[in-house]
């Protein structure tokens, strides 16, 4: 039952953020934006205080390396384009399908791996493996959007 709930969760969640990404691509992008979402996400990592959580240093390390690599899918089709006097995401088709994809990859990782590893320590799995997946993509959207910034001012000084 747990398994179920909290795959109802995931898919409830996975929805979420691919309306909030949607109109994320109607308004301008700032650094703080970028950031702040993986900080506020790091606050998670408070359930492995608790023993029902608690993962092994191979599961942290398999984990993360799933993270990691799904985590690329995004970083590639993430883009941001200068319009209006701001930075603003580029809508990509692709990344509905994306998110989708990666939400049902991991509602079968989970249904089949929920077998054979505690829910708890499951659901610790798979907070690190959203965790890993989050920042990198955040990192080179960081990085990606900081380079257009000076891009753009540097353009905007010579006009000046």
């Amino acid at each position: 039952m747990p398994v179920i709930l909290s795959t109802i969760a995931a898919v409830i969640m996975g929805l979420v953020v691919l309306m909030i990404r949607m109109k994320a691509a109607k308004r301008p992008v700032s650094a703080k934006k970028i950031i702040l979402p993986p900080l506020f996400m790091s606050t998670g990592a408070l359930m492995f205080i608790f023993p029902y959580f608690h993962v092994t240093p191979l599961e942290v390390a398999e984990a993360l390396l799933v993270g990691m690599i799904f985590s690329v899918l995004l970083i590639k089709t993430t883009k941001f384009e200068v319009r209006d006097e701001g930075i603003y995401m580029k809508t990509s088709k692709a990344f509905p399908f994306i998110l989708m994809g990666l939400l049902v990859v991991r509602v079968i990782m989970k249904l089949i791996l929920s077998s054979t590893i505690d829910v708890g320590a499951l659901s610790g799995m798979f907070w690190i493996l959203a965790f890993g997946m989050i920042v990198p993509w955040r990192i080179a959207m960081y990085l990606q959007y900081r380079k257009l910034s000076l891009k753009e001012s540097s353009e905007r000084s010579q006009f000046a």
